[in-house]
């Protein structure tokens, strides 16, 4: 997503300043609730949403209420889960908040202690999982790295939306060190290597052994085991799913194409008027 100038000098001007607040509440070890102030003068001053009308601690799943929610023209965009300052963040704090969004049909959550933002897009699958699109540490970043601006962009008032949030984990998930392994090892690629190796050398090499080359020698094995990599994998598996079916539609609609004008063509025409005869 094109983050416009205005947004992207807010946010960075803003985060440069908000270093020097963070640093000085981990330096306390500030409270849960105090850290809570600080995330929701963030999301003012960095994300653009007015801390009276959009930011609100009183929105309940269940009879419990969340830290923090934001909400814009009635409609919950995301949920915020808080920890203090000084907590190191784990999946197990985010488990419940992923649970309550899932319950509500909220498709984003974040995590944070003020100081690190994690950004969740919610899985409805059974069981209900979540794919981390963003993990930001405002104290070890620069307030102008583009990753940084990009995911804060997408989450600010002017910049969100589903399609924009959804885009952006897209590209992250396709352009992920996991995705690109499972790439490298996908069919056509190493079909590819080995019509390469054959026209730079005339040497038949055969595509089980490129791919163990690949699997065993050249790709990390942390890249291609766990679970990052068998979703990488799963993801680049639909991709070339979808691109198959594409280029098929495409094939039989140009094969139609072509047999609607061969039969124009064939058309007989009256010697008198040109026109094509009838039955």
């Amino acid at each position: 997503m094109a983050v416009s100038q205005k947004i992207a000098t807010r946010i960075s001007t803003e985060l440069k300043r908000y270093q020097s607040i963070l640093a000085k509440a981990l330096q306390r070890d500030i409270s849960e609730s105090d850290t809570v102030v600080i995330i929701a003068d963030m999301l003012s001053d960095v994300l653009g949403y007015d801390k009276y009308q959009h930011i609100t601690t009183e929105f309940a799943i269940r009879g419990t209420y969340v830290d923090l929610a934001v909400r814009t023209e009635n409609q919950i965009r995301f949920l915020i889960e808080a920890k203090a300052i000084g907590i190191d963040l784990n999946d197990n704090h985010i488990k419940q908040a992923v649970d309550y969004a899932a319950n509500e049909g909220i498709d984003w959550v974040v995590l944070t202690n003020g100081v690190h933002w994690r950004i969740y897009k919610v899985q409805f699958s059974k069981p209900i999982d979540k794919t981390l699109l963003c993990d930001i540490d405002i104290l070890n970043v620069s307030p102008r790295n583009e990753d940084v601006i990009e995911c804060f962009g997408c989450l600010s008032r002017e910049g969100f939306s589903k399609s924009a949030m959804g885009d952006l984990l897209q590209q992250k998930q396709v352009t992920s060190k996991f995705a690109i392994a499972a790439i490298l090892l996908s069919d056509s690629v190493i079909e590819h290597l080995r019509r390469d190796i054959r026209r730079l050398s005339g040497v038949r090499v055969d595509e089980d052994y490129l791919k163990s080359v690949l699997q065993n020698e050249i790709i990390k094995r942390e890249l291609i085991e766990g679970d990052e990599a068998t979703a990488a994998a799963s993801t680049v598996k639909k991709m070339l799913r979808a691109l198959a079916r594409e280029r098929k539609r495409t094939d039989e609609e140009s094969v139609a194409t072509q047999s609607s004008g061969d039969t124009v063509l064939s058309e007989p025409s009256s010697p008198e008027t040109g026109a094509p005869q009838g039955p």
